[in-house]
């Protein structure tokens, strides 16, 4: 499926409702996995840089900022703790479209973090106790191991086994090592695909005020058409 529309002109106020749509147009047409997929580059504080794929859970237009949820202690975690800026990437190639953001980054609040790991299936959650995420391991075998000390801890049963669904009703809490993530939009560039490569391309900048309270105050957003 070929998506002909461009960026309008003149250019949207704001991106992020963009985003949310093309987002949206994405999970209708599931040509791929998992739609909402990103690639999360972050830094340490010498700026040397890593990126992985992670899943953007929500788009908030206002105030304006992505969500998505990791262990705390992994190497993304550990760099954000450094140096709480990153970088993100959404790329649907059938649909010819990509959009890419970049800004500050926050966790989330506890409680935010608690209402969607309850809402994780139960395996996801107690492999979450079960994984020192991005530490080595001695071998296949020994992560299984702390994968079966963890359902004894929480007494559920291996996953994977037969009869056990991940629809089972089984409280396990969230660990304080794993949570959500804030990446606040500061500058968001569109691009859509064009033909002969004269792609449609578009950045939008604002200015953000980090506030007392951690959150950050808004500036209006500048658009500008860039060339492809």
């Amino acid at each position: 499926m070929r998506h002909t529309e461009l960026l309008p002109e003149p250019l949207a106020p704001e991106p992020l409702a963009i985003l949310n749509r093309w987002m949206a147009e994405a999970w209708q047409h599931r040509l791929q996995p998992n739609p909402n997929a990103m690639v999360l580059a972050t830094s340490d504080s010498a700026g040397r840089p890593s990126a992985r794929v992670v899943l953007c859970k929500e788009v908030i237009e206002v105030p304006g900022y992505l969500v998505f949820y990791t262990n705390y202690l992994s190497r993304k975690g550990r760099q954000l703790a450094e140096n709480p800026r990153a970088a993100a990437v959404i790329h649907w190639d059938a649909l010819h479209r990509q959009v890419r953001i970049e800004g500050p980054v926050l966790q989330a609040p506890a409680a935010d973090s608690d209402s969607y790991f309850a809402s994780r299936p139960w395996p996801s959650r107690v492999a979450a106790w079960a994984s020192a995420q991005s530490e080595p391991v001695a071998s296949r075998a020994a992560m299984l191991e702390s994968l079966s000390s963890a359902t004894e801890r929480f007494g559920t049963p291996l996953p994977g086994q037969p009869g056990t669904g991940s629809d089972l009703d089984i409280t396990i809490p969230r660990p304080p090592h794993w949570g959500g993530y804030h990446l606040w939009a500061q500058t968001v560039e569109l691009w859509v695909e064009g033909e002969a490569r004269m792609h449609d391309r578009a950045r939008w900048t604002r200015k953000l005020t980090e506030l007392p309270s951690g959150y950050f105050e808004t500036g209006p957003w500048t658009a500008t058409r860039l060339q492809p």
